[in-house]
């Protein structure tokens, strides 16, 4: 069966006239399954089409993400709809799209030095940041040196002639809106440098159009905004409103260095240690609704150098119960031993889970106990420095753990509960990176390992 005619929706005809008009930088902002990316791929290819000879680049921060997210799936879905007698080849590694009038159309990660080296050692007259909330203002800056390619575009003509103009040169972005201090928001919205916050000499060549997946429905699953309305508040701002988020001040962790790292295809490497942190909660009255929960997470250290974020097991329950889900995870990660925090009942951590060792008839389990000698900004602190390096990456999505980090900052937590996830994650974390965190007699702070940085991204 032939597919339907492809037809875009009122307000992607919106967005269309801002990508058509006078700006050169155009950025599409908001929510998740928008039709962001289709639409600028669409306009790629059509730029491709009237220009022959031309380059074009597409870039997202992560090989892998850009070869799944683009290569693999976008492009052929949109030459399928929108370009079904358009011929051309594609190859791999690198992986470019090739026209029969000698067109290219580059897709990179930024994160694989030699790949980038290579790429940008060309011009193009597009340049397109996929996910740009993901990637450096360093390497931005970069990119749009590139932008130089002049090539003319053939324009037919009613009488059946052709007449050739330079075709303008573009460099689109889009996002799932991050925090305000992000240098899109700076760029493209407060219309300032983000470096000096000196106003632009050019506000009217940066464009932005807001465009979410209510504007899409139609093209979208059934379903699928329930999903983002059941989201926590933080997401549904970012992934259903397409909006901003205020910053925090001072913040430790954000949602930036969380998304870009996240590891969403399996492909997480061998580890070679796995840790369970539990970390209990203040008060012994398991029956008080108002209780904290005992944060238990596993966590691992691949043998890329790099910690992998496996689970969030995390319960409000009493020791028999939440010694079995430690023991249990234990068990199932086959990890190497149970970090507990003491503060609160001494030893109670380690009773509880050597007691449901016991009563299973199983081997005690190899525990380490630590001590919270600072306060909880504090530990956290040389932890974002990881995560900031890309050091720390979550395997999926862990919505409450993920909430409780965004709401640290120097200055302290300032989320509603107490945030004994990532408390857990912080032990866990200190425990696979021995030495990142000073002791309480040592007099001199220690710094985070920070690993060489790709110059793209340095």
């Amino acid at each position: 069966m032939a597919e339907a005619a492809f037809k875009l929706t009122a307000r992607q005809e919106e967005a269309q006239k801002v990508m058509a008009g006078p700006a050169t930088h155009i950025m599409l902002i908001g929510g998740s399954r928008s039709g962001k990316t289709f639409l600028i791929v669409r306009n790629i290819v059509f730029r491709v089409l009237k220009a022959p000879n031309s380059r074009h680049a597409v870039f997202r921060f992560r090989t892998n993400a850009v070869e799944a997210s683009i290569v693999c799936d976008t492009f052929p879905v949109v030459m399928r709809k929108c370009f079904p007698g358009v011929r051309y080849t594609l190859t791999s590694k690198p992986s470019v799209a090739r026209f029969d009038d000698g067109q290219e159309i580059w897709f990179s990660g930024l994160d694989d030095k030699e790949r980038v080296e290579k790429v940008l050692g060309m011009e193009f007259v597009t340049i397109y940041l996929n996910e740009c909330s993901q990637i450096p203002q360093s390497s931005r800056d970069i990119a749009v040196t590139r932008l130089a390619q002049a090539v003319d575009q053939v324009i037919g003509l009613p009488d059946g002639g052709e007449r050739r103009t330079q075709l303008k040169p573009r460099f689109y972005y889009d996002c799932n809106p991050p925090s305000k201090v992000h240098w899109s928001y700076k760029l493209f919205v407060q219309k300032v440098d983000p470096e000096t916050k000196q106003a632009l000499r050019n506000p009217q060549d940066y464009a932005h159009f807001k465009i979410d997946p209510v504007d899409n429905q139609e093209n979208v699953s059934a379903g699928y905004l329930e999903t983002l309305h059941n989201l926590s508040a933080r997401l549904r701002k970012r992934f259903l409103d397409g909006e901003f988020a205020d910053a925090t001040p001072n913040a430790l962790f954000t949602d930036e260095n969380l998304e870009t790292y996240r590891v969403l295809d399996g492909k997480a490497p061998d580890f070679v240690r796995v840790v369970v942190a539990v970390d209990p909660s203040g008060s012994g009255d398991i029956d008080n609704a108002d209780n904290d929960a005992i944060g238990i997470v596993v966590a691992a250290l691949g043998t890329d150098g790099n910690a992998y974020l496996l689970e969030d097991a995390t319960v409000k329950a009493g020791p028999a119960t939440w010694g079995k889900i430690a023991t249990d995870a234990y068990d199932r990660h086959a990890a190497d031993c149970v970090v507990g925090e003491v503060n609160y009942g001494g030893a109670m951590v380690e009773h509880t889970i050597q007691t449901c060792r016991r009563e299973g008839g199983q081997r005690r389990v190899p525990y380490k106990a630590v001590t919270a000698t600072r306060g909880k900004a504090v530990r956290a602190e040389p932890i974002s420095a990881l995560y900031e390096q890309g050091k720390v990456r979550h395997v999926g999505y862990f919505r409450d753990l993920e909430d409780e980090l965004v709401a640290f900052s120097t200055v302290g937590y300032v989320g509603e509960r107490s945030p004994n996830r990532a408390d857990a994650l912080i032990w866990a974390l200190t425990e696979l990176f021995p030495g990142i965190v000073a002791g309480k007699r040592e007099k001199k702070e220690k710094k985070a390992y920070a690993p060489p940085q790709s110059w793209m991204a340095s």
